[in-house]
């Protein structure tokens, strides 16, 4: 009998004071009584709008069916037969605006938690394995495909091909496999070794990760294609942060978001004796500029190492494009919002003597405008105005721009006969193919920031038209 509450079941989470001083994961993960309860809640509609909301396609009523009989290691098996990363898209897809959204339930009530639920199953599956033992790898096709980048939309194009039989080889500029999985999502959103165990059962699976090589200097596209890949996807992502261009944004204490986040999540800077420290933040004031996820992350980082921490966004809390979720997180944490505030200029100690930073050059404030909001632009958000005469100055110590990315020009610039938008993204067809035969594209280096699970399903979209195209050979 369906579960009629108009509640899902609460995630049970640590204490906001408590998590705000560390890199835990703030999410503790249902238990299989609570699991069961929520996908009892589950109508199994007859057209599952859910489905539709779902860029790679998970078939949720069969898979929280599963659920709901206690048959995890069958609802497991349903969810990775079109999603390679299930724990990861369980804790990072923004559910409420995809297949949450669309959920029947949530006409008269909240949705049925499905991204909590295919969080338990992953996790689940994690802690107890398969209980048919490791799925059967599947005899090589003779095929070999390249793909450039380990980050969600090359490694969800690696797992589709690699469960198709073919040599699948990724190559990963970094140190460490998972692109802004493992360097821009914090540990306490996403613990790295969840990444380092979807990434295992892709190896298991046949495909082959070499790390640092950056393609475009260390080899070519062009090289690859001659070393005998007959297909390349390029999922590199949009790692090129972007900045305000006002007066102050080259003093010291000035991050880009990317570069503050990649310290502390790959390279651990908020431990003792990292190789990569990060400036002394505990007892001092940290802005972040932006309002999304990123901008969320950053505070949400920058306040677990001491800092007293305030976002600063243009818009007004309704515009904010973050996660309701994430959101509500950084509230409880203490994290401060200052919206229809915007930088002006960043300001600097000037005075060599001053006791407080005796060396020129580091952020001693910034400058802001007050804005309004007036008719909608071409987002469909109503456009920041700026309020005359309402400037006014912060104390800060640490400034962080959080305002997007776009994607690196390296490869653009190696690669004979690719086009490019204005934006610095491929230019790709539906299929997600390039101008460039054989090569294919997907993800932020295509669109620009985007979300994980967009990302995913982009990879997706190449896997089927590199398979298409290959196995007529």
């Amino acid at each position: 009998m369906p579960n009629m509450s108009l509640k899902k079941n609460p995630m049970p989470s640590q204490d906001p004071n408590v998590r705000n001083k560390n890199f835990d994961e703030v999410a503790l993960g249902y238990t299989e009584e609570m699991a069961i309860d929520e996908a009892q809640r589950c109508l199994n509609c007859k057209n599952p709008k859910c489905v539709e909301g779902c860029p790679v396609n998970v078939h949720i009523p069969e898979f929280i069916s599963k659920v709901a009989e206690g048959k995890f290691d069958e609802a497991f098996s349903v969810i990775t037969s079109t999603n390679s990363l299930p724990a990861i898209c369980g804790r990072v897809c923004p559910q409420e605006n995809q297949c949450e959204g669309k959920c029947i339930r949530g006409i008269k009530g909240e949705p049925v938690g499905i991204g909590r639920l295919e969080r338990f199953v992953a996790d689940y599956h994690n802690a107890h394995g398969h209980q048919g033992g490791a799925p059967a790898v599947p005899e090589r096709n003779g095929h070999k495909v390249a793909v450039v980048g380990s980050g969600p939309a090359g490694l969800t194009c690696a797992g589709d091909l690699a469960r198709k039989g073919y040599d699948v080889t990724v190559f990963e500029a970094l140190h460490q496999v998972g692109g802004v999985l493992v360097y821009g999502i914090p540990e306490f959103r996403l613990p790295k070794a969840i990444v380092a165990k979807e990434v295992a059962r892709l190896e298991h699976f046949g495909v082959k990760i070499v790390t640092d090589t950056v393609v475009g200097r260390t080899i070519t596209i062009d090289e690859l294609m001659e070393e005998g890949f007959e297909a390349v996807f390029i999922g590199s992502g949009a790692g090129l942060p972007m900045f305000m261009h006002i007066p102050g944004e080259n003093l010291k204490g000035v991050y880009s978001a990317n570069e503050f986040l990649t310290r502390i999540n790959l390279m651990k800077a908020y431990k003792e004796g990292s190789d990569t420290p990060i400036m002394e933040l505990k007892g001092k004031k940290v802005a972040v500029v932006g309002g999304g996820n990123v901008a969320m992350d950053a505070a949400r980082c920058a306040k677990r190492l001491g800092a007293e921490v305030y976002i600063i966004y243009r818009r007004s809390e309704a515009e904010l494009p973050a996660r309701a979720e994430e959101v509500e997180h950084a509230k409880e944490e203490g994290i401060i919002f200052k919206t229809l505030n915007n930088p002006t200029a960043i300001l600097g100690y000037n005075n060599p003597e001053d006791k407080r930073d005796p060396k020129n050059g580091s952020v001693m404030g910034i400058r802001c405008v007050e804005m309004e909001l007036g008719e909608p632009d071409a987002s469909g958000r109503r456009r920041p105005i700026v309020k005359e005469g309402s400037d006014f100055e912060m104390e800060m110590d640490c400034v962080i721009m959080a305002l997007g990315t776009s994607p690196n020009p390296l490869i653009k610039s190696t690669t004979k006969g690719l086009e490019i938008n204005k934006k610095g993204g491929i230019i790709v067809n539906e299929d997600g193919l390039t101008s460039r035969e054989g090569v294919y594209a997907g993800g932020d280096a295509v669109t620009g920031a985007a979300t994980v699970i967009l990302a995913m399903g982009a990879g997706k979209t190449a896997a089927k038209a590199i398979d298409e195209a290959l196995s007529k050979k």
